[in-house]
């Protein structure tokens, strides 16, 4: 079992709480590891668990967890803990979670889940849809994908997320958060592979030759999982193909980072938006 085994793995760092007397991580904690990075598998898959378990009107209950241990982690150490999909039966799925330090594999383990009714817990069969992601997902398929359009084919999806990121979680006044822009500029939209909308942004002219990246916003529950990314990318790609030789954005400082990433440079100071810090920053397409 190597670490290039796994398309998924998240990275996470002992702490002090973690170890035991014999200055190594207690062996109950793997499990919590391994729950951990079940938690990020289905967010690599742009598949909100909650939601997604509502929609399919059912859940995922541990019927057998296995752990076996080769090594030792230890206070500070950096691993990674890696989740695949093993296989899919009727009702069950067998998930394989192995523990890394660099290359070195220090303990791996089987969970098998029984998908069932919430309430009952008797099994139900695995719904075709989120077998497909699954499997889609292990065979390394993409698991957004982003649409373009106006606000009148996009609108309900972009409003939806805006008005839960910039309205509901940031308290920006709603007068504030729509504008006249949204009628007549490009929309994008991301989409998981059973139809839920994450993510969205805008593109429209800030100048001739230059584009404005605005109002991007990703689910709370998908941060982190390259789903803004595919949005921004897909903006930019249409922007160039618009003619546009250079593309702007006001950034929020908590997200200057991930624009950095994606090859934006500041320009000029800091200021304020709706009462949030932000700051210019642009990129050559």
């Amino acid at each position: 079992m190597k670490r290039q085994d796994f398309r998924f793995a998240e990275p996470l760092r002992v702490r002090w709480a973690e170890i035991d007397a014999q200055q190594i991580v207690f062996n109950a904690h793997y499990l919590s590891y391994f729950d951990l990075a079940v938690g990020g598998y289905w967010r690599a898959m742009a598949l909100p668990y909650v939601d997604t378990m509502a929609a399919l009107q059912g859940d995922l209950f541990v019927r057998k967890a296995t752990v076996e241990y080769l090594g030792s982690a230890r206070y500070d150490d950096q691993l990674n803990i890696g989740v695949r999909c093993e296989r899919i039966g009727n009702s069950s799925m067998q998930v394989i979670a192995a523990v890394f330090r660099g290359e070195e594999l220090l303990v791996h383990g089987e969970l098998v889940y029984v998908f069932a009714d919430p309430k009952t817990q008797q099994p139900r069969s695995i719904p075709a849809d989120l077998r497909a992601v699954i499997n889609g997902f292990e065979a390394g398929e993409a698991v957004v994908t982003v649409q373009e359009g106006a606000w009148d084919e996009l609108g309900e999806a972009a409003a939806a997320i805006r008005q839960t990121v910039f309205v509901q979680e940031q308290k920006i006044p709603a007068e504030m958060e729509w504008d006249a822009a949204d009628a007549t500029c490009l929309h994008a939209v991301a989409y998981n592979r059973m139809g839920r909308a994450l993510a969205t942004g805008r593109l429209l002219e800030h100048v001739p030759g230059v584009a404005k990246i605005g109002r991007m916003a990703v689910l709370p529950q998908v941060r982190g999982s390259g789903v803004g990314r595919a949005v921004l990318e897909a903006l930019m790609l249409r922007g160039k193909a618009l003619g546009y030789r250079e593309v702007i954005l006001h950034a929020q400082l908590s997200a200057a980072g991930f624009y950095t990433r994606a090859g934006f440079v500041q320009r000029g100071p800091q200021f304020e938006e709706a009462g949030i810090g932000h700051v210019e920053m642009v990129r050559l397409l």
